[in-house]
């Protein structure tokens, strides 16, 4: 699991690949609305608000949006990505180019809106579960293309993060299962004696179950975490109780934040939540011209102000 200390963000390079996709498919041919009202001197400054409350993550993905599409224009965080903010926060001031910035400003809207509203929904799983030693894990059921900044949105929200790839450690599920059950009640346990044999030494196994009578079986095949799926309360407590501390116990299936704390008093380790990333809602943002600002439009400046001549193309 990837902690979520620091949460440090992955590289500009990893944003600016998604963001490029993004732009490529709102603008192919450039904004002609801006094209046939708006001249490209004309500048402005705008601010991304906050219309409720939440956990903001998208520093780099409004930075990214705006530099790739206009380097040309200026951003300036007012947040730090996993800060709480209340409604009308401003979490990013913008000035340059008017139509640079209307260009950027649904991509930037859309997956800001989208990684923070991870990052709301994972902080509030995590309060919900303070002070019982039970970790919020994501899972793999992430947007395709997005994995990395939807992993980020979680430990922006203090969640950690499960397997990244199917590349990342052996977990065996019930259809792995239901193969290796063809060969016989020990297929299991001679499965992963041989994939320790084939694989690093470094590599975490994990063995999904679903009835009780499952687990012993299973800690005699030499697991590292043991997944109780679906289980009920109270099967839940006798799960960790069997197990008896020889593996880590993780808990999936029927995770709500109604049902979350009454999981982790359990005593299970792990909780992991498809939810925090293939269902969640994107938080309300937008982004407003700011008519007060000097020089800009609006604040006296004519609609054909000039760029400044440094910053002519």
């Amino acid at each position: 699991m990837t902690p979520p200390a620091a949460a440090t963000a992955p590289s500009a390079a990893v944003f600016d690949a998604v963001i490029l996709a993004a732009l490529a498919e709102d603008s192919p041919w450039g904004d002609i609305t801006c094209q046939g009202l708006i001249a490209p001197s004309v500048l402005a400054t705008g601010a991304v608000t906050a219309r409720e409350a939440g956990v903001f993550c998208g520093a780099q993905v409004i930075e990214s949006a705006m530099r790739l599409t206009d380097p040309r224009i200026t951003m300036e965080p007012q947040l730090s990505d996993g800060d709480a903010f209340a409604p009308g926060a401003v979490l990013a001031t913008l000035s340059g180019p008017a139509a640079g910035i209307l260009a950027a400003e649904r991509t930037a809207l859309n997956l800001t809106q989208r990684l923070s509203g991870i990052a709301t929904l994972t902080a509030r799983y995590v309060e919900a579960v303070r002070g019982t030693g039970a970790r919020i894990v994501d899972t793999r059921k992430t947007t395709p293309g997005l994995r990395a900044l939807e992993k980020y949105a979680v430990r922006c929200g203090g969640g950690f993060n499960h397997r990244f790839s199917l590349s990342d450690a052996v977990l065996v599920k019930d259809n792995h299962l239901a193969l290796l059950s063809a060969d016989g009640p020990k297929a299991l346990t001679a499965a992963l004696a041989e994939a320790r044999v084939r694989l690093p030494h470094t590599v975490h196994f994990e063995v999904e179950v679903d009835r009780l009578d499952q687990i012993e079986p299973v800690l005699a095949a030499g697991v590292d975490t043991i997944l109780l799926d679906n289980f009920s309360l109270a099967e839940l407590a006798e799960g960790v109780r069997r197990v008896g501390g020889r593996a880590l116990v993780e808990a999936s299936g029927n995770v709500t934040l109604e049902t979350v704390a009454a999981i982790a008093a359990t005593g299970v380790d792990l909780i992991s939540s498809g939810a925090l990333t293939h269902s969640v809602r994107s938080l309300d943002l937008g982004l407003d011209f700011r008519p007060e600002a000097p020089g800009y439009v609006g604040a006296g400046a004519t609609a054909g102000a000039r760029l400044p001549a440094e910053l002519r193309s």
